[in-house]
């Protein structure tokens, strides 16, 4: 008579691989939903930075009268000193593309005055307006500021 007891114990083949088909699963639905929660960060970030500089250009142009050029922000000290407060890294993507004159392309920020062209150069200061465009990038939709003139 065979006795129950000296049965070896352990798993089956097919035991392990069910396991390991669910840990495969579950693995990928982390990560699937990981990578999604990071692109929603990163939009985040870029729609904070985007309202950051709006509020400091609207600041500017209550005490100056008008908007400065893409030259100036992208002069480090003229930032410093004009606009007071503002983070540096807020004209600086999630992913490290820079600010770049007119509209907004990949991970940089777009900056474009109106009229096209101004310099403040003249006693004028004629950059009355600027619109700010962030390509978002769960939806590629475009987030915009402009100008209250």
């Amino acid at each position: 008579m065979v006795s129950l007891k000296n049965r070896s114990k352990g798993f089956t083949i097919v035991e392990l691989l069910i396991v390991i088909v669910v840990i495969a699963i579950l693995a990928t639905l982390v990560i699937v939903t990981f990578t999604g929660i990071q692109k929603k960060a990163r939009d985040s970030q870029r729609m904070t930075d985007i309202n950051a500089l709006d509020s400091h250009l609207q600041a500017y142009y209550a005490e100056n009268g008008y908007y400065p050029t893409y030259a100036d922000l992208t002069t480090a000290t003229w930032v410093s000193t004009n606009l007071k407060g503002l983070d540096p890294a807020a004209l600086v993507g999630p992913n490290g593309g820079t600010l770049v004159a007119g509209a907004a392309t990949g991970d940089s920020y777009g900056y474009a005055v109106t009229p096209t062209g101004c310099d403040n150069s003249s006693s004028t200061n004629d950059c009355t307006g600027f619109t700010l465009t962030a390509i978002l990038e769960a939806n590629g939709q475009v987030y915009t500021k402009s100008s209250n003139t």
